[in-house]
Order: C-alpha cells, then structure tokens, then sequence
C-alpha cells in the first residue's frame, strides 16, 4: 500500500545552509507539495525550484526573506514540468534581477551545463546532469554537506515517474557514485541516507522488472495487456493510481523487448515472453 504522508512543516530550516519552502500544491502526485530550497548562509542565497506560481509559496518565501534579511540572487530549475518553474514570474516581480538558470532554458532565462558550479556565501551546487525523468532533468550537489537535490529522480516518499526507463536507470547509476549524505528531494521530506536512498530506488526498479516478467511467466492464451499486468503486481495500490503504473509498466516493457526478453503483438496489445527470457 502507498505510505501515509508524513507532515511537513511550510517552512523548514533542515540544514545550517537549507531552508525549505513547500510549494502550496500538495496533491497525489506533488505530495506535500512541490520543495523550494533557499541555499546559502550570506546575504545572497540561491533558489532551487520556484513551485507552480501558487499565491501561498510566493507569500511563504517573502516571509523567509524578510525574516532572514536575504536576497535570491539565482534561481536554478531542476527540470520543466509546471510545478517546478510556474513561480518565476512571481519571484521576478519580488526580485527583478534574480537570473534563472534551466537546461534548454526559455527565453530570457540562462543555460545549465553538467558540472557547471553555483557559488554563494557557504554553499556550492555542482549541477548533475540526469535524464529520466525528463530530458533536462538537474540535480544539484551540495559540496559542503556531500548532499544532493534529487529533482525528482528521487522522492522523499515513493517513487518517481520517468519519460524513458533505460535513461532513468543509466542516471540513477550516476546519481548513487556522485554524493554520500543527504538527499533533498523535489517532493517529501529530507533523505538522511541519499545515496542508499538512490540504490534502493534501483533495487526497485529491477524489482519490478522482474515481476513483470514473473506475470509474463504465467501461461495466457493470446498474452498479457500492460494494465492486466499492473492489476497483478499493483493490487494493493489504490485503483486511481493504476492508469499512472501502467506507463512505468509499458517503459519496462519496451527495455524489455529491447532486450529481446518479451514480445509484442502490437495487433492485440498483449505482451508474452518471447522463449529467451531466464527467470
């Protein structure tokens, strides 16, 4: 069964260098809500992530500022999608002349090469560069604490979703050998053990891909459909959260046929081992 959310507070000090500020989007899933980072320790600290433009990160972050006396200087976006980048135009009208920072940036906005390095006062971000879960897809080590923001590779709760299996799982690889503290991850609470954290969400992964091909194991005349499968391996899981497995299910699937483990009637939309796969 899906884990029970742990409570978040909207604003957190989690490090002597990190101040989370939760997005105002919490949801099944954005979970508590999408993390914003403030990072540094001097009058200027950098941004990880801005939210979905939701009134109350905008009035959340203000507050901290103010508070902290603290100026963004720079905002980095780990990856595209609306509840990460949708809080620029509110930070710009706040601070004008914080630059935002994205791979394949938009208009107006700077570029993030793998390896390039954010300074401020007490804090280094090592961008990392880690497809998967999108093609742009940042994360960013923090070099003082041996930690890592995940983006959302990585979740304090669950797991992620992907665009493209075998390149998520190529940057896990990548992910596990960069850092060995924390995590902080787009969504849910701080991971104290980050990299084991990485290793488990590879675990998993080839976890299911071998129930997928235990499922495909079990003799069906004609094959299996990809939601026929999921209703196996995922019947313990809430129904609405179904139809979101079967598209990991179906980039498993693909690896898989790749791999020349499992064959697909394209006729029929079923699946079956194609005689090669060892279980």
């Amino acid at each position: 069964m899906a884990e029970p959310l742990v409570p978040l507070p909207v604003v957190e000090k989690v490090s002597s260098r990190v101040i989370r500020v939760l997005g105002g989007n919490p949801g099944k899933f954005t979970l508590q809500g999408t993390n914003t980072y403030i990072v540094g320790q001097g009058s200027k600290r950098l941004l990880i992530d801005t939210g979905e433009g939701k009134p109350e990160w905008i009035k959340a972050l203000k507050s901290v500022l103010n508070e902290e006396k603290i100026t963004i200087e720079k905002t980095i976006l780990t990856h595209w999608h609306h509840d990460h980048i949708e809080g620029v135009p509110d930070l710009l009208k706040h601070s004008s002349n914080t630059k935002v920072y994205k791979k394949d940036p938009k208009e107006g906005w700077l570029d993030i090469s793998d390896g390039q390095k954010f300074e401020t006062e007490g804090a280094t971000l090592r961008a990392f560069f880690c497809p998967g879960h999108t093609t742009d897809h940042m994360a960013l080590v923090l070099e003082e604490e041996d930690a890592m923001f995940t983006g959302d590779n990585v979740l304090g709760q669950g797991t992620a979703v992907f665009e493209d299996y075998a390149t998520y799982m190529k940057s896990l690889d990548g992910m596990s050998t960069q850092f060995k503290g924390r995590a902080y991850p787009g969504h849910g609470p701080v991971i104290e053990d980050g990299s084991g954290k990485v290793l488990e969400y590879i675990k998993h992964r080839k976890m299911r891909e071998k129930q997928v091909l235990d499922v495909l194991a079990q003799e069906r005349e004609g094959g299996w459909t990809s939601m026929e499968i999921v209703k196996v391996i995922y019947k313990d899981y809430p129904e609405n959260l179904w139809a979101p497995a079967e598209k990991g299910i179906l980039q498993i699937l693909e690896k898989l046929q790749k791999e020349g483990k499992v064959v697909h009637n394209e006729q029929k939309g079923t699946w079956s081992l194609s005689g090669k796969s060892t279980l």
